[in-house]
């Protein structure tokens, strides 16, 4: 398949990783804002055979990991209802609420259906006239231009019996608010591919300048990583700042402009609460006035409903890179894939998860020989 083999060349993968062992004179540290990006470093061991003491922090890339608890069980507390078919892309349903989760409230008896596009939901709505039909909506912005067309098309067709959760968060401000953190240690990042290809990278370039801090936008394979890092740690060696982009195959500095427009005319930025994390100002999107009338929070009176996160769980350190899977005294025993204290441990871009996956059972430690293990 083309841009699949070629991107995970063994040969190229050893010419990079000595090119960046020849490059790095300092014991830089790296962060991936993307979950897809973690499961690669971590699938494939190359966090493990970067060179002595440069590391990878696993940043909050995970929009199932950060869909707030709250909104959990507001999502739970509506497929619950009798009148209502919940539907929602299938890494959404063993996401653990306070007390369950949409797999049980399915197994229950609720109508709660996996679709692949937001656009299904609607078709179902058109297609049962006489149910409320919810999608969750959660995601990057990567998701949003197409939950952004679901409801224009809903409102195109006057459905009124088709709504939205939406849980939408924005990547710039997560990153803001990590380098502002007194306890950052990141001092360059590996941006989302995917999230560009939407979006672009001008948002990226005053981050880059105020904070001083590299910023490659990367794809997914071992190669695109692996370049991606090298591309960042040249930027650190030689003192420079800037924006640029491994990711030339997908990625252009102004983005998907009609996917920005669709984005625009649904929804508005508003604060959003991050799961483990709290609440990042101008962090996410929300449906706008306009368009309220397919706010499900608001049809469904659920948007008072808080919860509390589970004390055993420590997903916001690991959402934040404070902390490694590998530190949770739950991870492996207590919080295991098929038993989920957090969302990180049974998301498919989860770190948590990643890290199961791999067999690590403790934090990598510096060998002998000057390697990570």
């Amino acid at each position: 398949m083309k841009y699949l083999d070629e991107y995970r060349d063994p040969v190229l993968a050893r010419a990079l990783l000595a090119e960046l062992g020849g490059l790095a004179t300092e014991p830089w540290t790296l962060m991936e804002v993307c979950g897809g990006q973690t499961h690669t470093l971590v699938r494939q061991g190359i966090d493990e055979m970067l060179p002595a003491g440069m590391r990878m922090i696993h940043g909050p890339g995970c929009p199932v990991c950060v869909t707030p608890l709250q909104t959990i069980d507001r999502a739970l507390a509506i497929a619950a209802r009798p009148d209502v078919v919940f539907t929602s892309f299938g890494d959404m349903l063993r996401v653990p609420g306070s007390e369950t989760d949409l797999l049980s409230v399915k197994a229950a008896g609720g109508d709660v259906r996996v679709v692949y596009s937001p656009l299904e939901a609607v078709r179902i709505a058109l297609a049962e006239p006489d149910r409320q039909v919810v999608f969750f909506a959660v995601g990057f912005e990567t998701t949003a231009p197409a939950n952004a067309m679901a409801v224009l098309e809903a409102h195109r067709l006057g459905l009124d019996n088709f709504s939205m959760l939406a849980s939408h968060v924005l990547v710039p401000p997560a990153m803001t608010a990590i380098l502002e953190s007194e306890h950052n240690e990141v001092q360059g990042f590996l941006a989302a591919g995917h999230v560009c290809a939407v979006m672009g990278w001008r948002e990226y370039e005053p981050l880059a300048t105020e904070f001083g801090t590299p910023i490659v936008v990367t794809g997914f394979e071992p190669l695109d990583l692996l370049e991606g890092i090298v591309m960042a740690v040249r930027q650190l060696e030689e003192g420079r700042c800037e924006v640029e982009n491994q990711y030339v195959r997908a990625v252009r500095r102004e983005g998907n402009t009609a996917a920005q427009d669709a984005i625009g005319e649904v929804f508005d930025v508003a604060t959003r609460h991050w799961r483990g994390i709290g609440p990042i100002p101008d962090s996410g999107l929300a449906l706008a006035e306009r368009y309220a009338d397919y706010d499900a929070e608001r049809r469904f009176g659920v948007g008072d409903l808080n919860a509390t996160e589970d004390p055993r769980c420590i997903a916001g350190r690991i959402l934040q890179g404070g902390a490694l899977p590998t530190d949770c005294a739950a991870y492996g025993t207590e919080c295991t894939p098929r038993r989920p204290l957090g969302a990180p441990m049974v998301s498919t871009e989860g770190t948590c998860s990643a890290y199961h996956l791999a067999g690590r059972t403790a934090a990598p430690q510096t060998s002998p020989a000057g390697r990570n293990t």
